[in-house]
């Protein structure tokens, strides 16, 4: 449904969205310039002895893909309008800027606007006596192969797993034909899926909620593209199963990424916009969990965070990727970008440890028995009252709860209602 109000937004002028954010970036970080008359940002400083490496897309997918700028990791990025691909000219001036002797890797996401893009800009810098390698990235397992027509799978999070492995073969000193097989092989061996509650809300439009409350979007794209299935709203457990069930499926047509028992994996969980910590953590969990336990991998490095989002998008991805020593080893080589988590290795469990004792008196979460030996002081008629009075305070205090949070909104913090609603409801079981 479209309303008639359009998104509110945090800034100066839409259509000088994309090039304030790259100067705020870069004054954020002493480490990053911007390429005069491009919407490109590159290393301050470059070694033009090793393999550049270059990427980008339509901005609105923050930090994707400026963020991921630094030693060990990307080059460049070039940054297009929101959701819109960059012009074949900013990413050639990219390429020119970067690639010295060693060549230059450029890794796109599998979308019609970017490959033809940066697919000319390979082509010119080729011409120009450059070498140049591109790799496509295409992770996502929500479509099945017969729906795929001849644009193939669309291109998500897991790219961001590509930039680090290549980026650290580069960072290492690899050729660009040794970066060029380390991408294209890790790009072969990713599976992502989405779910969104939300669609995004590109700025200056209006507002459209496409997704109706209680139902949520499976395997829809970044881009707030319709996902490939409308399903209830489920508990977090099952929607995380469903989608590593879809990363994972062997069904005929739908099957993209074999992960036999016992595989070791980096499971990267993204936030496509708006998901809150408390949701991504009951993500992350089940998602650790259900893949050691229910089918029975390794998960030997786990990533959190917002790494490529969909603007204001309500939802989260999981992207995983198989992994042996090599591949562990570039996920773990140093990177410069400060969006990059700092450590990736998952805790064997979540068990707590043993609290303290607590003094006499201090554990008022129940109220202790009395003595079957002690004598009741009501009698059974004043009993059965008091029981009569409590349910019926329990049940005014719980059907006042809308109100109750309403006036606590105005002049507290709007947890007045739900407290005394617990309270009511442990009153009333």
């Amino acid at each position: 449904m479209v309303s008639d109000v359009a998104v509110q937004s945090i800034l100066n002028n839409t259509a000088d969205a994309v090039e304030e954010m790259i100067e705020g970036l870069v004054l954020l970080n002493p480490s990053l310039k911007r390429l005069g008359g491009h919407n490109v940002v590159v290393r301050a400083s470059l070694d033009r002895s090793k393999v550049a490496l270059v990427s980008g897309g339509g901005s609105g997918h923050e930090p994707s893909h400026a963020g991921w700028v630094g030693e060990g990791m990307l080059s460049a990025a070039v940054c297009g309008a929101v959701f819109a691909s960059p012009s074949t000219a900013a990413v050639l001036a990219a390429i020119l800027h970067v690639t010295g002797p060693a060549g230059c890797l450029v890794v796109v996401k599998n979308y019609t606007g970017d490959r033809l893009n940066f697919g000319l800009a390979c082509e010119h810098a080729k011409a120009l006596g450059l070498s140049v390698e591109l790799v496509v990235v295409g992770d996502d397992c929500a479509l099945p192969h017969r729906g795929l027509g001849i644009a193939g799978r669309r291109g998500l999070a897991g790219a961001l797993l590509v930039h680090k492995v290549a980026g650290a073969a580069a960072a290492a000193g690899g050729s660009l034909e040794k970066v060029a097989a380390e991408a294209r092989s890790t790009a072969a061996s990713l599976g992502t899926v989405g779910v969104a509650l939300k669609t995004c809300h590109p700025f200056g439009t209006l507002v459209e909620e496409r997704i109706a409350a209680g139902s949520m979007e499976v395997g829809l794209g970044i881009h707030g593209e319709p996902g490939a299935s409308l399903a209830r709203l489920a508990p977090a457990d099952a929607i995380v199963d469903e989608m590593l069930r879809m990363i994972v499926s062997t069904e005929e047509g739908c099957s993209y990424l074999e992960l036999p028992r016992g595989e070791r994996v980096a499971l990267l969980v993204n936030n496509l916009g708006a998901a809150t910590p408390i949701e991504m953590c009951v993500v992350a969990r089940r998602a650790i969990t259900a893949l050691r336990s229910v089918h029975g991998v390794c998960v030997s490095r786990v990533y959190s965070g917002a790494f490529m989002t969909s603007l204001d998008m309500s939802g989260v991805s999981l992207s995983l990727l198989r992994l042996d020593d090599e591949r562990i080893a570039r996920l773990d080589a140093p990177a410069a970008p400060l969006a990059w988590p700092a450590s990736a290795t998952p805790a064997a469990d979540a068990a707590p440890l043993p609290p303290p004792e607590l003094p006499s008196g201090a554990q008022t979460s129940y109220v202790p028995a009395a003595d079957a030996t002690t004598p009741p002081i009501l009698s059974s008629e004043q009993q059965a009252a008091t029981l009569r009075a409590v349910r019926a305070a329990a049940e005014a205090v719980c059907a006042l709860e809308p109100l109750l949070t309403e006036w606590d909104q105005k002049v507290g913090d709007g947890d007045c209602g739900a407290t005394l609603q617990a309270g009511g409801g442990g009153g009333l079981a």
